[in-house]
């Protein structure tokens, strides 16, 4: 019933912007986390920028920290706002939506390509 569809990864140059989007097409609105993963060449996916929907709270990678902002634009769609890219920024980026406890469930996107050139 729950499908997410990230959109807007690119290739990009060094020291430019992105901003990447992810639509729910279901019922995302009892999600306790929201986040934004990455997997980059060779190594495990990992959390970029993580949302915690009971308070608002962002708790973002240290290397996404000033340059990464997580925002959630209404009830269905979050995005993440990348400025000042880095090569080591290259990646597939993932949206992930989480429920805990009972009832609860895991929905990833697909992911969308980051490329960042030197």
């Amino acid at each position: 019933q729950v499908q997410l569809v990230e959109s807007g990864g690119t290739l990009a140059q060094a020291g430019g912007s992105l901003k990447l989007s992810c639509v729910a097409s279901g019922d995302i609105s009892g999600a306790n986390l929201l986040a934004w993963y990455r997997q980059s060449p060779g190594k495990e996916r990992e959390p970029v920028a993580v949302l915690t929907t009971s308070d608002g709270t962002i708790k973002y990678r240290d290397s996404a920290k000033d340059r990464f902002t997580l925002s959630r634009n209404g009830v269905d769609t979050l995005s993440l706002q990348m400025n000042n890219l880095r090569p080591d920024d290259t990646g597939v980026y993932y949206c992930n939506a989480v429920r805990r406890g009972w009832s609860g469930y895991t929905y990833w996107g697909q992911g969308t390509q980051v490329t960042v050139s030197s």
